[in-house]
């Protein structure tokens, strides 16, 4: 299991950029997404991107939140370098959303829920912290899991028709 970082040690400016991703998540559940959502912070403290996951109504299997708002602040930012920028995801992010996290050359990932089955930061593997990589990003996770885990649970249990 993922050792979750306390919750005293998130800042108000972390709690309320996992609130916006929570919106987000919340958003993505109403259109019938697995809810998932991500805000991705500029070193200031802008909005550079947010979204939901979108994998269904785009038909598009990389259309993960994360990767969304990574696109958003690339034209935001007119530039594929996001340095100094952290990305606020619901849910532990998956191999790709951690890769992309390097390639981008975030600064850091705070994430709320672990993932055991999928998650590549910190959970299965650690693709941010990966010392083979070019570029490493920091990352926290456990900021606000409960909430993004009962979002999970009420969607699967959904699925299931137990819900």
């Amino acid at each position: 299991m993922t050792e979750l970082t306390p919750e005293w040690a998130f800042s108000e400016i972390d709690r309320q950029a996992m609130r916006w991703a929570l919106e987000e998540a919340k958003a993505a559940l109403l259109a019938g997404e697995v809810p998932i959502g991500a805000v991705l912070l500029s070193p200031f403290g802008d909005i550079l991107g947010r979204a939901g996951n979108r994998r269904e109504r785009d038909r598009d299997p990389t259309a993960h939140a994360e990767i969304l708002v990574l696109r958003q602040a690339g034209h935001a930012r007119g530039q594929w370098r996001l340095e100094g920028c952290t990305l606020y995801v619901t849910v532990e992010p998956c191999a790709m959303c951690s890769a992309a996290c390097v390639m981008a050359r975030l600064e850091s990932v705070v994430w709320g829920a672990p993932d055991p089955k999928a998650g590549f930061a910190g959970s299965v593997a650690n693709l941010l912290a990966d010392p083979r990589l070019n570029h490493r990003v920091a990352w926290r996770g456990g900021l606000a899991a409960g909430e993004a885990t009962a979002l999970m649970n009420a969607f699967f249990a959904k699925l299931r028709g137990s819900g």
